[in-house]
């Protein structure tokens, strides 16, 4: 994994306040001739991207998606002002790039968080859009945080099956909302308040197809060093079978300054409408998906983030951080072995 030690990053001109310190890796797996997912983790936008296509337009549709949220202007300033309405807009104008770049032939998922404050109190905008996960580690209590955008995710909820059932269900990765493609590109946000010692999780699903939630929460509740618990659950998930490109990031809070007495329970965030994983028209099951237009977007990503070092190595595994004051996206790519439209199994 060739680690290097993870820096706290704070956000620009708040000393004393919210400290947060990073790791991430991400490896092709063992049975990936290359590796499809981005991610970027840079104060205060952390965020795993799966691409999903195959013969590299995976890549292409995660990198630009990764890309697109780099643009961001909270990462050049490091203000905590962002809100879903914000992010959202970011997502769309995305998902028009990739459709435009790919002919909607490609998609990606996306989750992650966003820090942000409102009156003062710090939050996680937790963002998701397909099936990679965002989980929390908070007072010794770990659970996921977003729901999967899937199709044995809608039977979980309608009862048809169980969890354990739907680990091994042979449509485990069609999914039912992605970027990219055309379907539905509105993320679901949840806003958690930052409790002093949280720790972020944020993977693809090559990480949570291979190890038990008890399996992820004994590594994370053991190990210190936020960039030792992602190369421990990388090469946990290699040992397991490694047979999709695994990305982790793990992110932790410290000198949280929340004397608001907040409620710590997910809830909704508000500017964007609410969704619930009822099935979509149409599934990424085909390599053939159907190209709709949308409004066009204020945002501007005719110039994406190129800065030097932001694309990792397209071969080699990854396990590194730098400076908050310098945008980390890191994105590779991978050929779908069964030419499957969804890319993975």
């Amino acid at each position: 994994m060739n680690p290097q030690p993870a820096a706290a990053t704070s956000a620009t001109g708040r000393e004393p306040g919210l400290q947060l310190s990073c790791g991430y890796g991400t490896d092709r797996g063992l049975r990936r001739e290359l590796n499809e997912d981005s991610f970027i983790a840079s104060d205060p936008v952390f965020a795993v991207a799966d691409g999903m296509g195959g013969h590299e337009a995976g890549e292409i549709a995660s990198g630009i998606c990764v890309r697109t949220l780099a643009g961001m202007p909270q990462l050049a300033t490091g203000e905590r002002t962002a809100t879903a309405a914000v992010v959202q807009q970011y997502l769309v104008s995305a998902d028009e790039r990739i459709r435009t770049a790919t002919g909607s032939r490609a998609g990606t998922t996306l989750s992650g968080v966003v820090v942000v404050e409102q009156m003062g109190v710090p939050y996680w905008l937790v963002m998701n859009i397909g099936d990679s996960r965002t989980y929390r580690l908070s007072q010794g209590e770990f659970a996921q945080v977003t729901v999967d955008h899937s199709e044995v995710q809608e039977l979980v909820d309608a009862g048809e099956i169980t969890r354990e059932q739907a680990a091994v269900h042979p449509r485990r990765h069609v999914v039912t909302r992605a970027l990219g493609t055309g379907d539905e590109t509105e993320a679901d946000y949840w806003l958690l308040p930052v409790e002093e010692g949280d720790r972020i999780m944020i993977c693809s699903d090559g990480l949570n197809a291979e190890l038990t939630d008890d399996h992820m929460f004994r590594i994370l509740s053991t190990v210190g060093h936020p960039q030792d618990a992602v190369d421990a659950l990388i090469q946990a998930a290699l040992r397991s079978g490694g047979r999709d490109n695994v990305t982790v990031i793990v992110v932790d809070a410290k000198n949280v300054m929340n004397d608001a007495g907040t409620d710590t329970a997910p809830r909704p965030a508000t500017g964007v409408e609410d969704e619930d994983t009822l099935p979509r028209t149409q599934v990424l099951d085909s390599a053939e998906v159907d190209s709709d237009g949308l409004d066009s977007t204020e945002v501007d990503t005719e110039e994406l983030p190129e800065a030097p070092g932001a694309v990792q190595p397209a071969d080699a595994p990854v396990s590194a951080e730098k400076p908050a004051d310098d945008p980390e996206t890191g994105n590779h790519s991978a050929t779908d072995h069964e030419g499957r439209h969804d890319g993975r199994n």
